[in-house]
């Protein structure tokens, strides 16, 4: 479980490093070790609009990667096959759960 912490870890400060490039927007980074929920966020303000969203949620939850939220172009799940993580170890919670059988991966 600590490799999976790390992976996330990994992927989400990556994602951090590149924020909009219009407005006055930061990333926010949010690790919750004790919970294991991490998140990468926008704040900030884009001419006269209040931007605050989650760009991804995941969370660790019975030995898997629950994706909570994935507002990526790429798709996250994709990087951590890539790092080995096998499909039956990550669950796409944004799915809804009668809907995650018909994904490659975890329903559950």
């Amino acid at each position: 479980m600590g490799q999976y912490v790390t992976l996330i870890k990994d992927i989400l400060s990556t994602y951090a490093k590149f924020p909009p490039s219009h407005g006055q927007i930061q990333s926010q980074l949010i690790f919750d070790d004790e919970r294991k929920n991490y998140e990468l966020m926008f704040i900030g303000w884009d001419i006269d609009r209040r931007v605050h969203s989650i760009i991804i949620h995941v969370r660790l939850l019975d030995n898997k990667i629950w994706i909570e939220w994935d507002g990526t172009h790429e798709g996250i799940a994709t990087y951590f096959l890539e790092q080995g993580v096998p499909h039956e170890d990550i669950v796409l919670g944004f799915q809804p759960p009668e809907m995650r059988q018909y994904t490659e991966f975890a329903v559950a």
